[in-house]
């Protein structure tokens, strides 16, 4: 295997392989599929992946980390818990909006993930939410963290159903909803129950 494609190759490859497997399912893509949709053969992807399996895994964990990061960056870059939290619901809206191929394949193909891949995967998850996590602990201090995980998983919950409920609301209009939708869902007073 020779080595990974890095820039606009590599980002040509990754987001063609989630087209195809949103499309069509892991199961329903063949390497050759994938090695035309980027303009070359499926021999010639092996050059840079083992397999296709490891092209998913690369899908999977690459978008991971660019909202790990990302999070991370809007975070440090904030004035304060209330803009961290407006720019971490813009990043992701922005992300679910423009990458709907990547939370179809997500949802449905991780199980298809090698046992390392989708440790990564969950790591990078994991750090991502504790970033939201924080910052919701700023604005509504003495709610317990497990409260709070679970009002974010909810929200993205939400923020990650556009590919199926965005219908014909224009993008702009649609990432407005969102916004006013996920910060009210995140500074909700909480009335349930503490948890045991």
């Amino acid at each position: 295997m020779g080595p990974r494609p890095t820039g606009e190759r590599r980002t040509a490859i990754l987001g063609a392989a989630a087209e195809l497997f949103a499309e069509r399912g892991y199961r329903g893509v063949s390497i050759d599929d994938l090695g035309r949709a980027v303009g070359t053969t499926g021999p010639a992807l092996y050059r840079h992946f083992p397999g296709k399996r490891a092209l998913l895994g690369e899908v999977l964990v690459d978008i991971s980390d660019r909202l790990a990061r990302q999070g991370a960056e809007l975070v440090a870059d904030a004035a304060d818990a209330d803009g961290a939290l407006e720019s971490l619901l813009r990043g992701h809206i922005a992300f679910a909006l423009d990458e709907p191929a990547l939370i179809t394949v997500h949802d449905r193909e991780l199980g298809n993930l090698t046992d390392a891949d989708r440790r990564r995967v969950r790591r990078l998850q994991r750090g991502y939410v504790e970033e939201w996590v924080g910052v919701l602990a700023e604005l509504r201090p003495g709610v317990s963290p497990t409260v709070l995980r679970a009002a974010v998983h909810a929200v993205f919950g939400l923020l990650n159903s556009t590919p199926h409920s965005r219908g014909d609301l224009p993008r702009p209009h649609m990432a407005e909803l969102l916004l006013s939708m996920g910060r009210a869902a995140l500074t909700a007073p909480d009335t349930a129950p503490s948890p045991v």
